[in-house]
């Protein structure tokens, strides 16, 4: 029997647990999981070799779990950046050491976990490459055949990694969001399941992980600072789940404030943050391609959680990103795609804002790896 519901995360109103249910079909704003009967949030499938406290999870039984060892990704001090910045203690989290170079392992294992348990049997997803990449070889798991529509001018190392995994790929010619329209319009078509990240309330679900495994690494000392690029927010909303399930459950006696960093050139959540117009130019680019998105789905989301953690918003230019891109490398030995560097850029700013709490501990998302990205011009 279903341990959960989905709900609109605008009007609140329920819907059954389906994959192909994507948005709310009174007001079409996104949904959410909500765990619901006996066990409520202690409800749920606990992931292969997880040790730590509960995770409430969308996945009924043992066999339907697809997993490639997702998780478990380190935490490295930064201390010759640390000083550099003013800042007590700096500490990145290498989330491209997951299994496919990047953090979207975490929401697919997930939502393909649930696809295969609802007999999902032939998916579509859109992407700029890391998801395409992560859904290509989940989905190889899981023994579904995948539909990967990416922009044509993504890196060619994503494109390559998606087309490995024998997905088959649809390159689409013009923007990112040309891409989603054309993965759309072919569902439509076909009546199959879009299982696009974006949306999806199951991938979310996955991403929720960053934090139980923080409070696995750190206890109750978990940085009071986290600093992610955004885009679409997934790995952003499904943190603060993750940690307001733990306070919940009376785990976490504060919670950290998150912090979201963009590209000046797409910008839609720094702008709304600050109360300002925005909208993309025509031909308008950024070198961080991870975080080009100019209509979140889930903007309003991302809003409510800078509010309730009590983060920023803010973006950077693509002279910073290219600088951080190298500074990383050359100081800490870090190889990041420029979207992660994205986020460093942004950490500079807050610390010479004083952003920061008094003990200055700070934590950055390092979410996809440098190998996956063509180096910035």
């Amino acid at each position: 029997m279903p341990h959960t519901m989905l709900r609109c995360s605008e009007c609140q109103i329920y819907h059954m647990p389906d994959m192909k249910t994507l948005g709310c079909e009174s007001c079409g704003a996104p949904l959410d999981v909500e765990y619901i009967g006996d066990g409520g949030e202690q409800s749920g499938f606990r992931p292969p070799g997880w040790t730590g406290p509960n995770i409430p999870l969308p996945v009924h039984t043992s066999d339907a779990f697809v997993t490639l060892g997702e998780g478990g990704t380190p935490c490295v001090p930064l201390t010759n950046l640390s000083k550099s910045l003013g800042l007590t203690d700096l500490i990145a989290k290498l989330e491209f050491m997951n299994p496919t170079g990047s953090f979207k392992d975490r929401g697919t294992s997930i939502m393909m976990s649930v696809a295969r348990e609802q007999g999902v049997r032939e998916i579509v997803e859109d992407s700029s490459g890391n998801a395409g990449a992560s859904v290509s070889a989940y989905a190889a798991k899981a023994g579904i055949k995948a539909h990967i529509f990416a922009p044509a001018a993504a890196p060619a190392a994503k494109l390559q990694q998606i087309k490995v995994y024998g997905a088959q790929t649809h390159a689409i010619e013009g923007s990112r969001e040309d891409t989603a329209r054309a993965a759309v319009d072919y569902c439509a078509e076909r009546g199959l399941v879009y299982a696009s990240h974006n949306l999806s309330p199951y991938f979310i679900e996955g991403t929720k992980t960053f934090a139980y495994e923080l409070f696995q690494q750190f206890g109750d000392g978990i940085p009071g600072d986290i600093v992610m690029p955004v885009g679409n927010g997934s790995l952003f909303i499904g943190a603060w789940k993750g940690f307001s399930e733990l306070r919940r459950a009376d785990l976490l006696t504060s919670m950290p404030r998150l912090h979201a960093v963009q590209a000046s050139a797409v910008m839609p959540l720094a702008a709304a943050y600050e109360g300002v117009e925005w909208k993309r130019e025509p031909g308008s680019s950024t070198i961080a391609g991870g975080i080009s998105v100019g209509d979140p789905p889930r903007l309003k989301q991302c809003l409510r959680v800078l509010q309730e953690s009590g983060g920023v918003a803010l973006a950077v230019d693509d002279d910073a990103i290219r600088d951080w891109h190298r500074r990383l490398a050359e100081v800490e030995g870090i190889y990041a795609e420029p979207t992660s560097a994205a986020a460093f850029a942004g950490l500079e700013r807050l610390a010479a804002e004083g952003r920061f709490g008094k003990d200055g501990s700070v934590l950055v998302a390092v979410t996809g790896f440098g190998l996956k990205d063509a180096p910035p011009a």
